[in-house]
């Protein structure tokens, strides 16, 4: 009789695959990432690995699936005890500090090539739509919330802020796929639209 693994550990297990998964997209790509390349980071075996993800394109979404709870997540607890709105979505935007730097996601790329490749494909275009209501629901939220407690104006409608939000953000991804970081002029882009937020929102803080 083989011997009962708690939950725990099982749990833990897809975690360290989940972590294991990341660095070999980061490193590889999407499209060029396999299943063998996981098993091989994650130290586990074919039946282990399967245990877990049916294939690429399940284990890919597990990690998209994360990232946005994990900032859901985030955000219900941040509106609840910040004292800045205009704080709060810079942090969001930027990172902790919340300063326009030239940081990138490095998922960002691989994400890029998921929904890229799979446009014709109507599960993946299915599951980019509900990502990208879930990513308009975070920034929407945040910027509602300043604009009721009168930090941001209600000049323009949240909704269409946070719409621009995400453009900004998978121009930018776009532009980390193809082209050379120097090119960018990623942190000069980035505080150019702080100033566009500032301007839309009515913000006058630095």
């Amino acid at each position: 009789m083989s011997p009962r693994v708690s939950k725990e550990h099982l749990k833990q297990r897809r975690a360290d695959i989940m972590e294991a998964a990341t660095r070999v997209f980061i490193e590889h790509g999407y499209e060029h990432t396999t299943m063998k390349h996981v098993m091989e980071a994650a130290n586990v075996s074919r039946g282990g690995l399967y245990q877990y993800f049916s294939n690429k394109e399940d284990l890919f979404e597990a990690l998209l699936e994360e990232g946005l709870t994990d900032e859901a997540e985030e955000t219900e607890l941040s509106l609840e005890k910040t004292d800045s709105y205009w704080t709060l979505l810079m942090e969001f935007l930027f990172g902790e500090g919340g300063k326009p730097n030239a940081g990138m996601d490095p998922l960002a790329p691989s994400k890029l090539e998921f929904f890229i490749t799979g446009r014709n494909d109507e599960r993946r275009r299915a599951y980019g739509e509900k990502r990208y209501e879930l990513g308009l629901g975070i920034y929407k939220e945040i910027i509602q919330a300043g604009q009721k407690s009168g930090e941001f104006s209600d000049k323009f409608d949240s909704e269409l802020i946070a719409r621009s939000i995400i453009t900004f953000v998978d121009g930018l991804a776009l532009d980390h796929a193809i082209l050379p970081q120097e090119k960018m002029k990623l942190e000069e882009q980035s505080i150019l639209f702080v100033d566009y937020l500032k301007m839309a929102l009515e913000v006058s803080s630095s």
